[in-house]
C-alpha cells in the first residue's frame, strides 16, 4: 500500500467513476472522485491530493477534448509538480502528446487496461512521494546552511554538495577547541579555506594568523623559518631571524605540506606540540610560545611513517581531529556554482557542452585546475559564451564527449518538432541547411515511415 498517498478521480460519468475506485480499492489505492472541473479545482485546493486520473470531455455529447486541455493546464497552474494522467475516448492523440509535452505524466486510452492504468498509478504516487522528500530534505539541508552561515564565519567558501558541508560543519564544532587539527585532501581542494573557517571561529580569530608552506621551503632553511635564527648561525645570516612560531604567538599558525619536514624538523614541532617551548637556530635559550597547530597534507602520513619518513609520535600529535577535504570530483554539486564564481565579474556564461564537460571532467587539479582554466577562457575566448576549446577541452575524448551532447540535444529537438527539421532547426536557433550538415556529421538518419 502507498502510504498516505490520495488520487483524484475527475470523471463526469458515475459509472466509469465508480469503476476507476473499486480498482483502485481492490490495489489498495485510497481514491476519490469528482464530476467536474470546477469541482476538481476546489478539491484541490484543500490539498492532501498527490495525483489527479482525468477525462478529457466533461459536457454530454463533447469530443473535442477543450475541456480536459483547459482543466489540465489549472491543474498546472496550481500544483506544477502534480502527476496528471490523461484518460481519453473521443482526443486525438496529437492532443494527449501535446499535453504530455506540457507536462502531463502520461495518457491511457478508454477502454483502459486495469493493470497497466493500476501500475502507472503506482509508479506516479512512488515517484511523487521520492520527489517530495528530496524537497523536504533539500528545504532543511538549506535551513542547515543558513543558520550555519548566519552563526559563523565561513570566510565566503562555496559548495553545495553534502560532503564538503560536513566537513565545513566539523571545521566550525571544533573551531573553539585549543587542540591541533589535521587537514587532509588532495592539493588544490580548498584544505587552506578549511584551515581559515578554524581559525576565524576560534577564540584566537582577532589574534596573528600565520601561514606557512612548509612544501616551498627549502630543507636546510625550514628550521630557521619555523623557529628563527640568531645572526651568524649560519652562512649568510647577516640579521637576527624571527620564526613563525614566535610570529604567531597567542595565535594560529597553520603549517601546510607538514609531510616534508625534515626529521629534524619533525622532533622539533614534537617538542613544541609538548612543551610550547624551542631554541632559536643558534641559540640555546629556551623561547615559549602559545600557538594552535592547523597542519595540512596532501600525502598518507601513515605510509611516510611506514617508510621511516615521518614520526609516528608526532602523527598522533598532529591527528587529534582531522578534517579529511574531499576531492572535487568527489563532490561534482560543487563544479558549476565554483566555475559560476570564478566567471562572476567577467560578463561571460558558459556553454552547455561547457557545462556539461566541466562535470564530467575528472579535476586532478581540483579547484585550483578549474579557477586555471575559467581565467583561461576569460582571456582567450572572444565571444560572450566559453565554449569547450575556451576551457582547453580539445582531447579526442572531450570532443567526443561535446559531440555525444551534440547528438543528444538535436535527436531531442527532432523528437520535439514531431520529425520535422526545419521545426528542430528552429528549436535550436539554426538553419535548416546547418542543421542537416551537423546530423550528417554525427550520423543522425531520420526514419522515414510510408504513410
Amino acid at each position: 500500500m502507498i502510504d498516505m498517498s490520495r488520487v483524484l478521480i475527475v470523471e463526469d460519468q458515475p459509472a466509469v467513476a465508480k469503476a476507476l475506485r473499486m480498482l483502485f480499492d481492490l490495489h489498495d489505492i485510497e481514491a476519490e472522485a469528482t464530476a467536474s472541473p470546477d469541482g476538481a479545482l476546489r478539491r484541490l485546493e484543500r490539498g492532501d491530493i498527490d495525483l489527479v486520473l482525468q477525462d478529457m470531455n466533461f459536457t454530454p455529447g463533447a469530443t473535442s477534448g477543450e475541456e480536459g486541455i483547459a482543466l489540465f493546464r489549472r491543474l498546472r497552474q496550481l500544483d506544477p509538480e502534480l502527476p496528471v494522467l490523461l484518460l481519453t475516448a473521443w482526443t486525438s492523440l496529437e492532443t494527449a502528446v501535446q499535453l504530455v509535452k506540457e507536462g502531463a505524466s502520461d495518457y491511457l486510452a478508454k477502454p483502459w487496461d486495469d493493470a497497466k492504468l493500476v501500475s502507472s498509478v503506482r509508479n506516479l504516487l512512488q515517484m511523487r512521494e521520492l520527489r517530495m522528500e528530496n524537497q523536504r530534505l533539500r528545504a532543511e539541508r538549506t535551513r542547515s546552511r543558513a543558520a550555519l552561515a548566519r552563526e559563523h564565519d565561513l570566510c565566503g567558501i562555496l559548495y553545495d554538495s553534502e560532503a564538503m558541508h560536513r566537513v565545513v560543519m566539523l571545521a566550525v564544532q571544533i573551531a573553539r577547541s585549543e587542540v591541533p587539527v589535521l587537514i587532509t585532501g588532495p592539493n588544490g581542494a580548498g584544505k587552506e579555506k578549511i584551515a581559515e573557517i578554524v581559525q576565524a571561529n576560534s577564540r584566537r580569530k582577532r589574534l596573528p594568523f600565520v601561514k606557512v608552506n612548509a612544501g616551498a621551503i627549502p630543507d636546510e632553511l625550514l628550521e630557521s623559518e619555523l623557529f628563527g635564527a640568531e645572526l651568524g648561525a649560519f652562512t649568510g645570516s647577516s640579521r637576527l631571524r624571527i620564526g613563525r612560531f614566535e610570529a604567531a604567538n597567542g595565535g594560529t599558525l597553520f603549517l601546510d605540506e607538514i609531510g616534508n619536514l625534515s626529521t629534524a624538523g619533525q622532533m622539533k614541532l614534537l617538542r613544541v606540540l609538548q612543551s610550547g617551548e624551542f631554541e632559536r637556530l643558534g641559540s640555546s635559550e629556551t623561547r615559549r610560545v602559545d600557538v594552535r597547530l592547523l597542519c595540512a597534507t596532501n600525502a598518507d602520513l601513515r605510509a611516510l611513517i611506514a617508510r621511516g619518513q615521518f614520526r609516528e609520535d608526532l602523527y598522533f600529535r598532529l591527528n587529534v581531529i582531522e578534517l579529511a577535504v574531499p576531492a572535487l570530483s568527489a563532490r561534482r554539486e560543487d563544479i558549476l556554482p565554483l566555475a559560476e564564481r570564478f566567471l562572476a565579474t567577467s560578463g561571460k556564461t558558459l556553454s552547455e557542452a561547457a557545462r556539461t564537460l566541466l562535470v564530467e571532467h575528472a579535476w586532478p587539479g581540483n579547484v585550483r585546475e578549474l579557477q586555471n582554466r575559467i581565467t583561461r577562457a576569460c582571456v582567450t575566448s572572444h565571444d560572450a559564451t566559453i565554449t569547450p576549446t575556451d576551457l582547453g577541452f580539445d582531447s579526442p575524448a572531450a570532443i567526443a564527449s561535446v559531440e555525444s551532447l551534440e547528438k543528444r540535444q538535436i535527436e531531442l529537438a527532432i523528437l520535439n518538432a514531431a520529425g520535422s527539421v526545419s521545426r528542430a532547426a528552429e528549436t535550436l536557433g539554426v538553419s535548416r541547411q546547418a542543421l542537416y550538415r551537423k546530423m550528417e556529421k554525427l550520423g543522425i538518419v531520420l526514419e522515414r515511415r510510408p504513410r
